[in-house]
Formats: C-alpha cells, structure tokens, sequence
C-alpha cells in the first residue's frame, strides 16, 4: 500500500479506525525528508496491512504544532489508537523494517494491563 496524505481533518480518524499506522512529518524543503520518503515508501509497499501516513508540516501547521513536531522528519507509530513510538530524524531501511516488526509483535494487552497499574 502506497502512503496516504492525512490533514488535521484526517488524523484523529487515521488514528483511530486503523490498528497500525507510522505517520511521517516532513516538509518539501527538508533534505532528510527527501531522503527518508523512498524508504518510507518501500516499507509501506512490504506492509499491506498497516497504514502508512504523510504530514506535510508546512500545510498542516496547526496540526504539527499541536504534536509538538519541533523537528523533521519525525516519524510515529500508533497501534490501536495508541502512540508506541516517536523520534525525529530519518531511518535507513533496515532500521524501519525493524521498527515495524516491533509494532507489529507487540502485546498490546500486556502493554495496557502495565499502563492501568502504573
């Protein structure tokens, strides 16, 4: 599956209503960016059944700054509505596959009973 553009219209709904989404934050004239989006398109094409979202930081200001996206890229993984990763700065390929392997095994079950204890 190719990357979708999510707004802030979008985001919330992206979030909620997909069990696993990465959601880039890039902007045009970010070199990193440029250089991360064909990995982060390649992985979303390995990755039929997660959903892989883009956030062009300069359209979508409000949202970004809502976020606290203070640097680009910044990439976050969410599963079942619930944000398991962020950190800025740009992957190699190898390193996102790993990461999306990790969202994928992870036990989301396990991870909420921790965090009502807590």
């Amino acid at each position: 599956m190719a990357s979708i553009a999510v707004t802030a219209e979008t985001f919330g709904d992206t979030i909620k209503d997909n069990g696993i989404v990465f959601v880039d934050f890039w902007a045009a004239w970010c070199g990193p960016c440029r250089m991360f989006a064909p990995v982060f398109e390649q992985v979303s094409e390995s990755h039929p059944d997660a959903v892989f979202a883009k956030v062009d930081t300069d359209a979508e200001q409000a949202l970004a700054g809502g976020l606290e996206i203070t640097s680009i890229p910044t990439l976050m993984a969410f599963r079942d509505g619930y944000l398991v990763f962020r950190q800025p700065g740009a992957l190699n390929k190898a390193a996102f596959e790993d990461l999306v392997q990790q969202v994928e095994a992870l036990d989301m079950e396990k991870l909420l009973a921790e965090s009502e204890k807590s």
